[in-house]
């Protein structure tokens, strides 16, 4: 067993890999433990119940998708490399899919990635806007993109098929 104290955010590290590699069922105390090579115990010092750890586990994620857009809002250089950071930086992220597997049957993960995706519709409007593009339309087809490329089985680059998206976008502007 481990002999180092861990942390809730170890814990919550090692949550989100277990909800990237096995899905919702992963965020359980007892196989968390021995991905950490700890017990029980450990988990329970810091989290009442699996409930608790999973709301916690869903509040870091949230706090953290806030204040990248928020931070990105204050971000300078030109529009369409600030949307394709932004848009790579989701692609790339492997809780992305996860979470949106999960709240397919969590109403507490749902509603956290729609508060979510509210604030990143509204930040890829205010990017547009820069091109001349007010009609939120376009939003819906990039946030729809960031959410759907992810989850096609085929075996295309996301990355690569965002940006020509975007590149198709920006044509139009």
């Amino acid at each position: 067993m481990s002999s180092t104290r861990l942390t809730p955010e170890k814990w919550i590290d090692a949550g989100f890999a277990a909800l990237a590699s096995l899905g919702p069922s992963g965020l359980a105390a007892e196989p968390l433990a021995r991905q950490l090579g700890t017990t029980k115990g450990s988990f329970y010092w810091h989290f009442k119940d699996v409930p608790a750890f999973q709301t916690a586990l869903i509040r870091h994620w949230h706090s953290l998708a806030l204040s990248d857009v928020m931070e990105r809002l204050g971000d300078s250089g030109p529009p369409d490399m600030r949307l394709r950071a932004f848009g790579h930086s989701i692609l790339k992220n492997p809780n992305e899919t996860a979470l949106r597997v999960w709240a397919q049957s969590d109403k507490i993960v749902a509603a956290s990635l729609a508060e979510v995706d509210a604030e990143r519709f509204t930040y890829l409007n205010h990017l547009l806007r820069q091109f001349g593009l007010s009609n939120p339309a376009f939003g819906h087809a990039i946030l729809a993109s960031l959410i759907g490329l992810p989850q096609l089985q085929a075996q295309s680059d996301p990355i690569a098929a965002f940006d020509a998206l975007v590149d198709t976008i920006l044509a139009l502007a």
